[in-house]
């Protein structure tokens, strides 16, 4: 089985935001997705983070594990 040797602050990084465990931490606190919204749409990213977003999924792309990841960070 192949495991992806990103992180949640690697894919930070990747997105243009602040990337230390404080720093994701926040994020977490102050970001939250429902049910409905699909994890690209959410109003929170820019149009470039949500592009980069949906082709890693769509792509299934060596970050597509780590999106999935924050997507469920993002719901729980």
């Amino acid at each position: 089985m192949y495991f992806s040797h990103y992180n949640i602050n690697m894919l930070f990084l990747q997105l243009g935001l602040p990337a230390t465990d404080s720093d994701v931490n926040s994020f977490f606190s102050r970001h939250k997705l429902d049910r409905e919204t699909r994890l690209v749409n959410a109003e929170f990213w820019t149009e470039a983070q949500a592009a980069f977003l949906n082709e890693a999924l769509e792509e299934d792309a060596d970050w597509t594990q780590i999106v999935d990841q924050l997507d469920a960070r993002l719901r729980h």
